[in-house]
């Protein structure tokens, strides 16, 4: 390589490549690149560790991926969003490779919704591996996750019980280095073992199980209910064709709410977090709103009025009680309860770091406003 040197003449620019080993004494296990630039005739990329350069060199500080190799298990609402997250994260990053775990099945469907979101996956230049969650065993899927530095559950409860922890038992028996286990809700450990729903004691004891041991980092994010789900004709708050607003236990009752792409976003803004985050949950909010709140914003923003009505914590029970096996009816009353639901929006994670999120208003705004409510429909 020549360039221009000083007054005119052409000079040769020595390129030299440098790796510096620091002891893992020094901190981070996490690298980053380095580029220095001295004169016409010296040009080094180095890659040492982040506490050597941060102390040294912090004005030329260039991070890189924590773990480079990222596997995301599943593909529906969320799991796409953080695929797409990351896919513009790594555009910017050294050596990052994606790869999404996806049924053979859905791989090679002729549903037109699938085929759109596995052709999306391919543009996005990213490596589709096949496997089940459901069907395998937990030593193949180990021998799936082992290939891979972090893996980013985005399942969902699927499968049915045992298969959180199925995964989760796999995850570690491969030493995956990184593991963010399908937490994306509420805050289990405020609920508790013993709730009317009874998946979140299996998510109690994937929290169990990730803090028995050191060797997996893991880390849990509590997102609140997704904000989509909130007018969901099926769960029952929101009915925008009767006008109608349902308050679980009360109007003054919170309930934290987040998009699913900005949970991706925060997802992907954690795992590349500095200092690393590791061995915590952390909270994050798009709003967190009481019912009350949420019946006044359909009414502003949609321009109606809408009927009100509260369902009690002994209603809801007895409702409960007469189909004990209706999935909706469990969280109706978890969420009537009030515990674990909600939390303050300036304590989380993306409020201390400044990152802009969709409130309540907002998404209601973009999803709902200018349809007419007879025939509106929640989006996702």
């Amino acid at each position: 390589m020549r360039t221009a040197g000083p007054g005119g003449p052409v000079a040769p620019v020595l390129a030299v490549a440098l790796c510096i080993h620091v002891p893992r004494t020094m901190g981070s296990k996490s690298a980053t690149t380095l580029r220095i630039v001295q004169g016409p005739l010296f040009r080094a990329r180095l890659r040492v560790r982040r506490p050597f350069t941060q102390r040294f060199f912090p004005q030329w500080v260039t991070p890189m991926l924590n773990d480079n190799s990222i596997l995301v298990l599943g593909a529906g609402e969320l799991g796409m969003a953080v695929l797409r997250s990351l896919s513009r994260r790594a555009r910017h990053a050294d050596n990052a490779s994606i790869a999404v775990l996806l049924r053979p099945s859905t791989i090679a469907s002729d549903n037109p919704a699938r085929q759109k979101d596995v052709a999306e996956l391919r543009d996005l230049g990213l490596d589709l591996v096949e496997g089940d969650l459901a069907t395998q065993t937990r030593a193949e899927l180990a021998a799936i996750l082992g290939r891979f530095d972090t893996v980013i559950s985005c399942t969902g409860f699927v499968g049915g019980p045992g298969v959180q922890r199925k995964i989760a038992h796999a995850a570690l028996d491969a030493r995956v280095k990184r593991y963010f286990p399908w937490q994306f809700g509420v805050d289990y450990d405020v609920i508790g073992k013993g709730s009317a729903q009874d998946l979140f004691d299996e998510q109690l004891d994937v929290r169990d199980l990730l803090r028995s041991q050191s060797r997996t980092e893991w880390v849990i994010i509590s997102t609140g209910m997704f904000t989509s789900f909130l007018f969901e004709k099926s769960f029952g708050v929101v009915d925008l064709a009767t006008n109608t607003v349902n308050a679980l236990g009360s109007w003054s009752n919170a309930v934290t709410v987040t998009t699913a792409e900005d949970i991706a976003t925060l997802t992907v803004e954690v795992l590349f977090a500095e200092p690393k985050i590791s061995n915590r949950v952390v909270h994050i909010a798009g709003d967190t709103v009481t019912y009350r709140e949420v019946a006044d914003t359909v009414d502003r923003v949609l321009g109606v009025k809408v009927h009100r009505n509260e369902w009690t914590v002994p209603e809801l029970k007895r409702q409960l009680a007469e189909e004990p096996q209706n999935g909706l009816r469990k969280y109706r009353v978890v969420f009537a309860q009030g515990r674990g639901v909600a939390w303050d929006v300036s304590e989380t994670f993306n409020a201390k770091r400044g990152i802009r999120v969709c409130s309540l208003e907002e998404w209601v705004r973009n999803n709902l406003s200018g349809v007419p409510a007879a025939s509106a429909r929640p989006a996702g």
